[in-house]
């Protein structure tokens, strides 16, 4: 059974929440659902797990490249948009306990506060970083490579791992904001409540681990240069 047709349950006229027929019970089917979403993440961790580690290891041969080359990111713009990220997980934290008090406006509010966080997190990384790094030759098949010198090799490969992770990183992002979207729609459609909101609690396992994804790369990218 797909996930997306596992979170849905049904809210009657009378507040009582309508199972599918395969599941014994709605609260089994929510676990199914909260199951199916840790098995789709763990798949997740498999993937970036092998870029990060790939990342690692190309550095452990050519720590004094991969150093210039971060040394050249945006220390600011990581930042700023590490800050961003955590307070959009506790913003949607808030909207999950808001939901289980029965708080659909609550809900709907924090969504909106994460939305906006989501989209300014794209906003600095696409719109104002990934720029400046073009602006500064640090595509790696650049011909004007803006790191010279006996590093530009170790530099140009770090940038191809930078690249590679940030846009995928933020392809996820785009999705986690598709799926606040679907959160907010079906929240004033009157789809949730006190006793039945899977749907919020499986968005936000999504959202967090993007966001662990990112306090991941964060480091790699802007940090271990730097202590060097």
């Amino acid at each position: 059974m797909p996930l997306a047709r596992a979170i849905e349950c049904t809210i009657m006229p009378s507040g009582a929440v309508r199972h599918d027929f395969q599941y014994a019970t709605p609260a089994y089917q929510s676990q199914t659902a909260v199951a199916g979403m840790w098995l789709f993440l763990a798949t997740e961790v498999l993937f970036f797990g092998g870029l990060i580690l790939s990342w690692i290891y190309s550095r452990h041969w050519n720590p004094a490249g991969f150093d210039r080359g971060s040394q050249r990111a945006s220390l600011a713009a990581g930042t700023v948009n590490t800050a961003i990220l955590v307070t959009s997980s506790f913003a949607y934290a808030l909207g999950l306990l808001r939901i289980r008090e029965g708080d659909a406006r609550g809900l709907v509010r924090c969504c909106a506060a994460t939305l906006a966080l989501g989209l300014a997190f794209l906003a600095v990384k696409f719109g104002i970083e990934w720029p400046d790094d073009f602006r500064r030759h640090l595509f790696p098949s650049d011909p004007d490579f803006g790191v010279q010198g006996p590093q530009q090799g170790g530099a140009r490969l770090f940038y191809v791992f930078y690249f590679w992770g940030t846009g995928l990183h933020g392809l996820h992002m785009i999705i986690g904001v598709a799926l606040l979207l679907w959160i907010m729609h079906r929240t004033r459609r009157g789809d949730f409540s006190k006793r039945y909101h899977t749907p919020v609690l499986v968005v936000g396992l999504y959202w967090s681990f993007v966001d662990i994804v990112w306090l991941t790369l964060y480091p790699l990218i802007y940090l271990i240069g730097r202590s060097a």
